[in-house]
């Protein structure tokens, strides 16, 4: 890899915590995706926690559960503190990584969880939170997701009024999940870069919570940074059609396919075609992909880690970082790319969003 080690935009980690009851990762956790071990392997120097809430979470619920999720986060890195380090900044990111630690920041994921509070927005950004994903896998009463049906067409009046707020208090706006109207809604408002914190390309694999070239292009002139992800079925076509395929026969039987718990049970279950594998190459496409339609100045990596039950074939955990960034090396990306790729693009954003803020 690169000098400059991986800052990464999102992994779930948290929540997978939570089910689980337990915050030690200091020890090797194989039921999951990350642990410090790994995170050393892979060169992880910094990582956006995602203090995630499940869309069925709603009201004064959902306040709540993002709540405890910082909490999480906050005790998880106070248990650890050899090895992770509190950050909101990207100098606090820099200081992180000169100590050996690996420096730990907060993002929140569905904007569900502000309950139509700029309020519970503002408290967030005071708890640490740096960016908020505008949705999740349903629409909120101000923005459209990109799995929803449409409603606002984008965003609704509330929703440019949440984007304004968020660039005067210095969140970043996260544009994942969201419909591809939304995506264009929030650039034509916004004042500070965006990012995509996990999401690929749709011209490589049509799947809603890509993003569009258009968009992707958007991005140089706006600032932002798209980071590719994982998901197997954001980065294989492959598996994004068997996905379809499992989506109707949940449906069939009455189940929510958005239901990440749900659709993980059902298709242990399910006696359909077997899952095809995503691959490494897979996530290569998508980033040189990027890479040209958005230039090398606005791309980075949001593994998603933790988020999904399988990872690509060769990215199985976050100790598999190195192994894409020599295959980038391989098909002739330079050392300069890479280290864009790997944190200075994602870290120019959360410097902007800083320098933006009115706060």
């Amino acid at each position: 890899m690169p000098d400059l080690d991986l800052v990464d935009g999102h992994n779930d980690l948290p929540w997978a915590l939570r089910r689980l009851g337990d915050t030690d990762v200091a020890r090797p956790r194989p039921e999951l995706h990350t642990d410090l071990p790994r995170l050393r392997a892979g060169r992880v120097a910094a990582q956006f926690w995602s203090v995630y809430v499940p869309c069925s979470f709603t009201g004064d619920a959902a306040v709540t559960a993002v709540l405890e999720q910082v909490d999480l986060v906050h005790r998880l890195v106070a248990r650890h503190p050899r090895d992770l380090a509190p950050a909101t900044t990207a100098d606090d990111v820099d200081a992180a990584r000169a100590d050996g630690r690996i420096a730990s920041l907060l993002g929140a994921e569905g904007g569900h969880c502000l309950n139509g509070s700029l309020a519970v927005l503002r408290m967030l950004r005071r708890l640490g939170v740096r960016y908020l994903t505008l949705t999740h896998n349903s629409n909120t009463d101000w923005a459209d997701s990109a799995t929803d049906e449409p409603v606002c067409g984008g965003l609704s009046p509330f929703g440019r009024e949440v984007v304004a707020e968020m660039n005067r208090i210095g969140v970043i706006v996260d544009l994942s999940h969201v419909a591809a109207t939304t995506m264009r809604d929030a650039l034509d408002a916004t004042r500070a870069p965006v990012l995509f914190t996990h999401s690929s390309c749709r011209s490589v694999t049509d799947h809603p919570r890509n993003v569009p070239d258009d968009v992707l292009a958007a991005l140089a002139a706006n600032g932002g940074t798209a980071m590719v992800t994982f998901v197997p079925r954001f980065v294989s076509t492959a598996v994004a059609e068997w996905d379809e395929r499992l989506a109707e026969a949940m449906g069939e039987r009455g189940l929510d396919h958005d239901d990440l718990r749900a659709r993980d049970a059902f298709a242990a279950s399910w006696d359909g075609p077997p899952a095809p594998r995503a691959t490494l190459d897979d996530v290569v496409a998508h980033l040189d992909h990027a890479r040209e339609a958005a230039g090398v100045d606005h791309i980075g990596i949001g593994g998603d880690y933790d988020g999904c039950a399988e990872l690509p074939t060769g990215l199985e955990d976050v100790s598999r970082y190195p192994a894409l960034f020599d295959a980038l090396r391989d098909r002739g990306w330079s050392d300069d790319d890479r280290a864009k790729l790997a944190g200075r693009n994602a870290l120019r954003v959360l410097r902007a969003a800083d320098e933006t803020a009115t706060l």
